[in-house]
């Protein structure tokens, strides 16, 4: 058995997720890492609205996601799970623990990225808001729930949730026109008040929990499915590396527990902290 701390992190075939699980490996951690694509060329991005039925391939994987991983001299245990799948997400940590005995940070990156995501509210179906809510809020908490026993036993334990500015803030035009679905932000509102919940019922007993926003930031599905589009205008961009250092460090640092209880935003913290040599974002 291992004495290298153990972090989880959802949705790691890309994007923030895999960048995430790299730094993680990086900073001492195995890295147990879940997704739907497990084998390079499958990754598959849909449309996020019913006005649109564009679907195109995306790089990424796990099996990619775990080889850079092992290339940094750590372990990587691939678990193919779909967010939507309640079995899928209730087995995931039971294999983690099951595999390396441990988790000592969760990182709560997927999302539900389907249809619902960007449609106008008379675009709406049941079924979508149902899949938003199930994939950005029902599943965090149940896969949390899996996690916290352990951390708790334990008594330490670190949980890092990844929320969204849309859930502060109104769009400033409608969805397609510069802004972003109700349902979409309306789930992720519901997910940031979980955090600091841990934190007021297990923070006294070394188990603690953090919102990390990670500002806009343009993935490799977004280019795919709206290739045209201009991202950054308005919003500037970050990188997913520059969130990526921040959730190492929360993982890691002694110093993280000052930013309970706050609402990180990613690219601002990592050029206070002087996470990503050379980066210096326009909305930071």
């Amino acid at each position: 058995m291992s004495d290298r701390p153990v972090a989880l992190v959802t949705g790691a075939s890309r994007g923030i997720g895999r960048a995430s699980a790299l730094a993680l490996a990086d900073a001492g951690f195995d890295v147990a890492i879940t997704a739907r694509t497990v084998h390079e060329g499958d990754g598959v991005a849909e449309s996020n609205t019913v006005r649109s039925d564009v679907t195109v391939a995306v790089p990424g994987s796990l099996d990619t996601t775990a080889a850079e991983i092992e290339s940094r001299g750590a372990r990587a245990l691939s678990i193919p799970m779909d967010l939507l799948d309640s079995e899928a997400v209730v087995a995931a940590p039971g294999t983690v623990l099951s595999e390396w005995g441990r988790i000592d940070v969760l990182f709560n990156n997927a999302i539900y990225q389907g249809v619902g995501v960007m449609d106008r509210v008379l675009d709406l179906s049941q079924d979508a808001l149902e899949n938003l809510v199930r994939g950005n809020f029902m599943h965090q908490i149940l896969l949390i729930q899996q996690v916290l026993p352990h951390m708790v036993e334990r008594g330490s334990g670190r949980v890092i949730d990844m929320v969204s500015g849309s859930a502060r803030h109104d769009p400033p035009g409608a969805p397609g026109e510069g802004g972003w679905g109700i349902a979409y932000s309306a789930s992720k509102a519901a997910f940031g008040r979980v955090a600091g919940g841990i934190e007021a019922e297990y923070g006294a007993i070394g188990v603690h929990a953090f919102n990390v926003d990670p500002g806009n930031v343009v993935t490799e599905k977004r280019r795919a499915t709206n290739p045209d589009d201009k991202y950054e205008e308005g919003f500037g961009s970050a990188p997913a590396e520059a969130t990526a250092q921040v959730v190492a460090w929360l993982a890691s640092s002694p110093e993280a527990t000052r930013f309970i209880g706050k609402w990180i935003f990613a690219p601002k913290l990592c050029v206070d902290l002087g996470l990503l040599p050379g980066y210096e974002p326009k909305d930071a």
